[in-house]
């Protein structure tokens, strides 16, 4: 029985050959057929990447005249619980003083929803009442307690372009905002002219692509400075004295 079981499972190597001549010869068809390049069904990113591109609003803005603004960034209603999805970690809650003095719990039930979603989260509160002081007070305190920024609009236009400039920004580098270090020697020269009365950031500008070094200017006369556009006479008789003021100052003689 033993031999018989093993005889029955074993494949000669003639039929193994046919059987692999067989299937290639089917694949070889299926290639030739209009399914070969047509994608696998199964899930796709293309609809999430399209998502995390488009800033989302709210159902609950639709109305908001805010909307009018958003011009220079593509946005979808969508039904979301945030105000506004301005990307994969940051959200924006909107809020009118005028609403909050009216519904004054309205933004303790909206944070509730909100819960601990989103990395940034920002309340955009446009100011349109008189007297906001008291208001934004207690909109402060919320702010710090729920791990809020707070974001002041004084009109709908203001409100549009502070959304729309997160959704911009959204995969900037912190460069763009941080303070730029002037250490440039071209930069140096210009700041140091600028401390002259009267002589602004075009008037260094002109004078340093005019006479390309800083040697050529200190040897220049007024007569010859004040040829720059922008600089008069006057102006170059400062920059000139300014220019050859000795660094030291002569020490008093002591008695």
């Amino acid at each position: 029985m033993e031999t018989n079981d093993k005889t029955d499972k074993e494949v000669s190597p003639s039929k193994q050959a046919k059987i692999e001549s067989s299937f290639q010869s089917a694949f070889n068809e299926l290639r030739k057929s209009e399914y070969f390049n047509e994608p696998v069904p199964g899930p796709s990113k293309a609809k999430d990447s399209t998502i995390f591109n488009t800033l989302l609003v709210s159902l609950k803005q639709k109305g908001n005249p805010l909307l009018k603004f958003i011009n220079n960034v593509p946005w979808e209603y969508s039904e979301i619980v945030p105000d506004y999805v301005m990307g994969k970690t940051t959200c924006a809650l909107f809020l009118s003083i005028r609403y909050h003095q009216l519904n004054p719990d309205y933004i303790h039930e909206r944070l509730k929803m909100l819960g601990n979603m989103y990395n940034l989260r920002v309340l955009l509160v446009q100011v349109d009442i008189a007297e906001p002081q008291h208001a934004l007070k207690h909109l402060t305190r919320i702010c710090i307690l729920a791990d809020l920024t707070l974001m002041l609009a004084w009109n709908a236009e203001d409100a549009g372009k502070i959304i729309e400039t997160y959704k911009i920004y959204e995969n900037k580098p912190p460069d763009a905002i941080m303070e730029r270090s002037e250490t440039a020697p071209y930069q140096k020269l210009v700041n140091a002219l600028t401390t002259i009365r009267s002589v602004n950031k075009t008037d260094a500008t002109t004078l340093l692509s005019t006479f390309g070094t800083l040697n050529e200017l200190i040897k220049s006369q007024p007569n010859i400075l004040a040829l720059c556009p922008g600089i008069g006479l006057q102006k170059a008789e400062r920059i000139h004295k300014t220019l050859h003021e000795p660094f030291l100052r002569p020490s008093k003689s002591v008695k």
